[in-house]
């Protein structure tokens, strides 16, 4: 019956090609310390950078605008200071984080250096475990954390925030610091020096 008519066996095909698109597993993507880069070479949105290891910045850039929220494709990659990182992973990868991988990363004028990398374990230079703080997202957001999201506040002002992306230590040229971001950068070392024992 499908040989006598074309069009069905057309339609059939079309069908079976599109079942076995989604049987197939997602292909690993590769992320290790050269996926990472001067942050202020990414593109920003708000407050922060983003990016897609997988060559989807269009739809990386279409959620991470939306007034709305969405689900960020994988590849894509969201950074708010240059120490620390999200990366969405194929499906499957990590169920409880949605996907999700963060990293806290080590950067200097030679690169990046992984220092840990994980999914529900991963604490940042404050002492704040990154998933904790990201799983208050509310789920339209999917697990990005920006004001009026549901996540905690970051012990960070804005100033201290663009202070710290400017002074990416990868970026070459190095961007130029203003005196308001030199006098951010010293209010930070300050309050980190003071939470230490």
């Amino acid at each position: 019956m499908l040989l006598r008519n074309p069009f069905r066996l057309a339609g059939v095909l079309a069908a079976a090609a599109v079942l076995s698109a989604f049987a197939r597993p997602a292909a690993a993507l590769r992320v290790d310390a050269d996926a990472f880069r001067c942050m202020t070479q990414m593109t920003p949105v708000r407050g922060f950078y983003v990016d897609n290891l997988a060559g989807k910045l269009d739809e990386t850039l279409a959620v991470a605008r939306s007034a709305t929220g969405g689900v960020y494709p994988v590849g894509s990659v969201v950074q708010l200071v240059p120490t620390e990182v999200m990366v969405k992973l194929p499906a499957g990868s990590s169920p409880a984080t949605r996907d999700w991988e963060f990293f806290e990363l080590q950067v200097s004028p030679q690169g990046t250096r992984i220092g840990k990398r994980g999914f529900a374990d991963v604490v940042n230079q404050f002492g704040g475990n990154c998933f904790a703080c990201h799983v208050q997202a509310q789920p339209q957001w999917d697990l990005v954390c920006e004001q009026g999201h549901g996540c905690m506040p970051i012990p960070l002002t804005p100033q201290m925030t663009r202070a710290l992306q400017r002074a990416d230590p990868r970026c070459s040229p190095p961007n130029p610091l203003s005196a308001e971001d030199l006098a951010a950068l010293k209010q930070l070392q300050d309050a980190l020096a003071g939470r230490k024992p």
